[in-house]
């Protein structure tokens, strides 16, 4: 991968940079299309389980599009040409929008999470963050709103009321807003937000990804059903672990009192 988005492999974890502190880790087309591949290439490798993204340094976690060469590009492209390469392909981040991963991923939010940035936050599963983070959509202040997934997104997560708190304001919110709402799950001092990110990732990796991949996929695709669907569709899900290697160990592990040490089989 490019200087400009970086993939560590710890383990069965990926660990995913945007190394553009320069301009606080904001992204142009080229390190979008960059961290695009990047996902593609976590869902592709089966040893991969479990990915944390962060931002380089401790101002920004992602700044959103970088506006110097972004937004006049994106928003004066022609409807044809616009509704082929952004509408029905990957979103800002790639996974905001037409990239379904059923990978847990985690968000490790070092700071300023703004517009875009922030709804490559939304976008994943867990989201932790530094006690200086910020996170704002600033979009209604430069004329246009949210279109990567946050007026969809945040208010599943945090409800109506909050959501159009942020976004029709075009405020910054705080860490400590952040958790109060249920934003994200925990604060850290910045010098251990990544240490205790990986830490909690490895902790997940540890666990049946099968099983992860098979909840999670559920838990969306049931956004929208009639109760009876969801639950229809729950009840699929888990039938459909049943002649997994990985049920066959867990229930092995149990009896034999010992930890279980699953193949994603």
């Amino acid at each position: 991968m490019s200087e400009d988005i970086s993939l560590e492999q710890i383990g069965h974890v990926a660990l995913i940079t945007i190394n553009r502190p320069d301009v606080m880790n904001s992204l142009d087309f080229a390190a979008n299309d960059l961290l695009v591949a990047t996902w593609q290439e976590f869902a592709r490798v089966p040893e991969l389980r479990v990915a944390v993204i962060t931002g380089a340094g401790s101002q920004a976690f992602c700044a959103g599009a970088d506006l110097k060469t972004y937004t006049m590009n994106y928003a004066t492209t022609p409807a044809p040409e616009f509704h082929a390469k952004y509408t029905q392909g990957p979103g800002f981040g790639g996974i905001t929008r037409n990239l379904h991963i059923t990978k847990p991923i985690i968000a490790a939010v070092n700071g300023f999470a703004i517009s875009g940035g922030f709804e490559l936050a939304l976008a994943c599963d867990i989201r932790f963050c530094a006690e200086h983070a910020a996170f704002g959509f600033q979009d209604v202040n430069w004329g246009f709103h949210p279109c990567d997934g946050g007026l969809i997104r945040l208010r599943e997560i945090v409800g109506t009321g909050n959501a159009m708190e942020m976004i029709l304001s075009g405020d910054r919110f705080d860490s400590a807003h952040a958790l109060r709402i249920g934003l994200v799950n925990r604060i850290y001092p910045q010098e251990s937000l990544l240490d205790e990110t990986l830490a909690y990732a490895v902790h997940l990796a540890s666990r049946a990804p099968l099983a992860q991949q098979l909840a999670k996929d559920v838990m969306v695709r049931a956004q929208g059903l009639s109760l009876d669907e969801a639950l229809r569709l729950e009840s699929t899900s888990f039938h459909s672990l049943g002649q997994t290697a990985d049920l066959q160990e867990g229930t092995s592990a149990f009896r034999e009192k010992r930890p279980a040490k699953f193949r994603g089989c």
